[in-house]
């Protein structure tokens, strides 16, 4: 199964006691902060879970693997993740296992 952001906005609202609505906004509101600190450089951590940051690539060469065919690609930023700790080591099964309930 996928969790999706509708999976999330569920949660929250059954675990909170609110309203999908108000649960809905508090996501994005969380959602639109990580972007908004990704976009301005700065490294998102959050706790027990994991690290994001926004790191530079540099241009390079490429191919076009159809027509083998040499590109050059263009710099970009792209976003990492790396998981902490205790993230790896309940997907691991070494922790304790939390699973947010889909309905």
């Amino acid at each position: 199964m996928t969790l999706t952001k509708d999976h999330l906005v569920r949660s929250i609202g059954n675990r909170l006691g609110i309203s999908k609505f108000e649960s809905s906004r508090i996501l994005e509101f969380v959602l639109e902060t990580v972007k908004t600190s990704l976009s301005n450089g700065e490294v998102v951590l959050i706790s027990g879970f994991g690290k994001f940051s926004a790191k530079k690539k540099a241009p390079r060469k490429g191919r076009n693997p159809a027509t083998g065919e040499n590109l050059p690609l263009d710099a970009r930023t792209v976003v990492t993740f790396r998981c902490s700790g205790v993230l790896r080591d309940r997907i691991n099964g070494k922790g304790r296992l939390f699973i947010l309930s889909p309905s």
